[in-house]
């Protein structure tokens, strides 16, 4: 599966577009009690125990939205597109992440 942000695949053609995939997972708030007794600031090329539950809730939103797209038979996704929002309110500091973008079939 080709994912780019770019609307266009280089040396590609592309014969259907599919439709828009989504893929969203969230972050609790109780992540952040377990986090700041553990962050570490990114020194050395050290990364902090937020980063890599940042990246993992990335790779369930992009691998949910690939899961998609496959059940559309795209081969690949264009335009993606990739946000993090802070809920607050009600859902105290819960973080959604959304990575979304255009489905295609491509040659």
């Amino acid at each position: 599966m080709i994912l780019t942000s770019a609307n266009t695949l280089q040396d590609k053609t592309i014969v259907e577009y599919k439709g828009l995939v989504t893929g969203e997972s969230l972050i609790g708030s109780n992540i952040y009690k377990d986090l700041f007794s553990g962050v570490r600031d990114v020194v050395g090329g050290r990364t902090s125990q937020y980063e890599i539950e940042i990246k993992k809730a990335r790779d369930i939103s992009l691998n949910s939205m690939i899961e998609k797209a496959e059940s559309l038979d795209a081969n690949g996704i264009i335009g993606l597109r990739i946000s993090y929002d802070n809920l607050g309110g009600t859902m105290g500091n819960t973080i959604l992440v959304t990575a979304y973008g255009t489905a295609v079939k491509y040659e």
